[in-house]
């Protein structure tokens, strides 16, 4: 790949028809479409996902992200009548003191309680959140109710992106199969795709499947609003790698074979490990990463990534542009559009190689 880099944010656009963007998981969860982008010959096939076993070798490793997303939209009202919308984006003291975004949070001032409604259906009680500090860009401390903590489920509702605008049926849809760490405000939507046949169908292929957890944030989704992609900065999510997956990792490594990242937010938290796994380390890691990844980035851990179409000018449009070449990516992308590809969290899948 010997393209010449560069950092404007206008050249990681592309034209994308309003109807192409999915608003409703596809059913079966594997029944989705795969491009298969492969780098070496710089090549496109259109396959679907359920093929993805034999586009994959005995001894590879796929790597998820079993993070959770957290029923995190609470709906509140002022004493005044008017609505409010929470969305929780990070705890700061154990689970009831939280950093939001709130909205209308300019209307909000420290010390007013806004009343929690309840989800229909659900016998919760009368729930409150206290508002604790008014911070910039709509973001605001709060205190929870306890009960909202520790009944999230009674209260919350699921985070969909903004594109997204039918209502979804059925919350699992929205969770991957493996999804056991609760903690995310948005699903790492690359694993939607995966069924527990298919998972087993990789498994006897003889391609081990490992987890990591990184609980997705809203910095993930913050938009570039520098025309030099360079001086934009990433916020700090969460992570932890079991030892478990870094013996796997070390593993594959040594044979040769290759280490297949399940979403930008797996591949993320394995470059962001880089250098432990450098120095041979075996021990479970945590941490938190701000690791931002763009055109001339060095890959150091992933061989092989399995993504979603992603919006025009965003972090992780870098990221796969990174991976794959800017030009490759953007000549995927406009074949996408012209074969009628879904796109963007509930849309089809890319497979580069």
């Amino acid at each position: 790949m010997n393209e010449e880099l560069t950092y404007l944010l206008d050249e990681y656009d592309y034209e994308l028809p309003e109807e192409l963007i999915a608003q409703e998981p596809i059913e079966p969860r594997d029944a989705a479409r795969l491009m298969v982008v492969r780098r070496t010959t710089r090549t496109i096939e259109h396959r679907i996902f359920r093929e993805l076993p034999s586009l994959l070798d005995p001894g590879d490793l796929l790597v998820v992200n079993d993070s959770r997303v957290l029923p995190a939209r609470l709906f509140g009202m002022r004493h005044t009548g008017g609505k409010v919308e929470i969305l929780l984006v990070q705890p700061l003291e154990g689970t009831v003191t939280w950093l939001v975004l709130a909205r209308p949070a300019r209307r909000l001032r420290p010390g007013e309680t806004v009343a929690i409604l309840p989800r229909d259906g659900t016998a919760a009680d009368p729930a409150s959140a206290r508002i604790v500090e008014r911070r910039s860009g709509g973001q605001v401390v709060v205190e929870l109710d306890p009960i909202v903590a520790e009944r999230l489920d009674a209260y919350g509702h699921v985070p969909l992106p903004p594109y997204i605008r039918k209502p979804l049926h059925d919350p699992e849809r929205y969770q991957t199969v493996y999804a056991t760490h609760p903690g995310s405000v948005a699903a790492p939507t690359a694993g939607l795709h995966f069924t527990e046949r298919l998972l087993a169908e990789l498994r006897d292929r003889g391609i081990d499947i490992v987890p990591l957890t990184l609980h997705v944030g809203i910095g993930t989704f913050k938009p570039i609003e520098v025309k030099d992609v360079r001086l934009h900065t990433m916020h700090a999510e969460r992570y932890r790698v079991p030892a478990a997956t870094i013996d796997a990792i070390h593993r594959t490594k040594r044979t040769g074979k290759r280490v297949v990242a399940v979403g930008t937010t797996a591949a993320r938290t394995l470059e962001s490990i880089a250098d432990a796994l450098e120095r041979g380390e075996a021990r479970e890691l945590t941490g938190w990463t701000d690791l931002y990844i763009y055109p001339g980035y060095r890959w150091r851990v992933v061989d092989a990534l399995i993504t979603n179409f992603h919006l025009p000018r965003s972090t992780l449009m870098l990221l796969v542009a990174s991976f794959a070449g800017r030009d490759l990516i953007l000549e995927a992308y406009r074949e996408a559009v012209r074969e009628r590809y879904r796109f963007y969290s509930f849309g089809d899948a890319m497979l580069i190689l």
